[in-house]
């Protein structure tokens, strides 16, 4: 699940005879191989890899399409594909048996996810559901392991990706515990825009298709107090929400409020 900033999407396209149907009744295609080589390379997991292996893998690929807020896979589903994401956002999320939810990391196109359980063959450690309409390239558990075990280079971007997944879970767990609530929206929001513009200065948009629930389950508040801190960086000029759009304004300032 590790994360790279504004990658481009690529849609892929397929005849319909290149059809089959997903277990949610909508098709799964085959993939254009040079569509799907170019969408690997914008993926960290599959960057380092040589032209071969990316042909390899691009033509074992299937093109999946979701919904808005539909269910890539829950928690305790099996471990059966890792999925690239080439257009739209995902969330996974840790639910709870309240029916509450934490969201432990949000994903654009150019990132991968599902890797876990197809390492170690257990179920499913989180659920994963497309907060906008969302396409991703799926690649099966008997076909990536294979590729694993033949392509050390694979290997070693695999343990480099889970290694950054290892930090960023590391530092969740560093702003849940010193940082008060305000401090965490802060951080989390000055994060996504450093991560949209590594070294950017002025204003950094966004795109926003989260909720303000979706918001206060990133950093483990309520939404009524998320709203409120909200309001406070945006009287304050640090930030601007628009419907689908959000805009940081002063980036600097934002880090340092989150440091108070």
């Amino acid at each position: 699940m590790a994360s790279r900033p504004q990658a481009v999407s690529v849609p892929a396209r397929a005849s319909p005879a290149a059809s089959r149907r997903s277990y949610t009744g909508r098709p799964v295609t085959t993939v254009d191989d040079a569509q799907a080589i170019e969408a690997l390379r914008r993926c960290p997991l599959f960057e380092p890899c040589p032209e071969g292996v990316l042909i390899e893998v691009g033509r074992r690929l299937r093109h999946r399409h979701f919904r808005r807020n539909e269910v890539v896979f829950h928690q305790g589903d099996p471990g059966d594909a890792l999925h690239v994401i080439t257009d739209g956002a995902v969330k996974i999320v840790l639910p709870s048996p309240e029916g509450d939810e934490a969201i432990i990391a949000t994903l654009r196109p150019g990132d991968f996810f599902g890797e876990l359980a197809l390492l170690d063959g257990q179920p499913r450690s989180a659920t994963a559901t497309a907060v906008e309409p969302t396409e991703t390239l799926s690649l099966p558990r008997d076909v990536f392991r294979e590729l694993v075990d033949h392509h050390p280079e694979l290997r070693d971007a695999l343990f480099a990706a889970l290694a950054m997944q290892l930090r960023r879970l590391t530092k969740h767990v560093e702003e849940l515990h010193f940082l008060d609530l305000a401090g965490r929206l802060a951080a989390r929001l000055a994060r996504l825009g450093r991560q949209a513009l590594p070294g950017g200065v002025g204003p950094i948009e966004l795109d926003w298709p989260y909720t303000q629930s979706d918001l206060a389950a990133m950093i483990g508040g309520t939404r009524q107090s998320v709203n409120r801190l909200l309001a406070e960086l945006i009287d304050d000029g640090l930030v601007q929400l628009d419907h689908e759009r959000l805009v940081v304004a002063d980036l600097d300032a934002l880090e340092r409020r989150a440091e108070r």
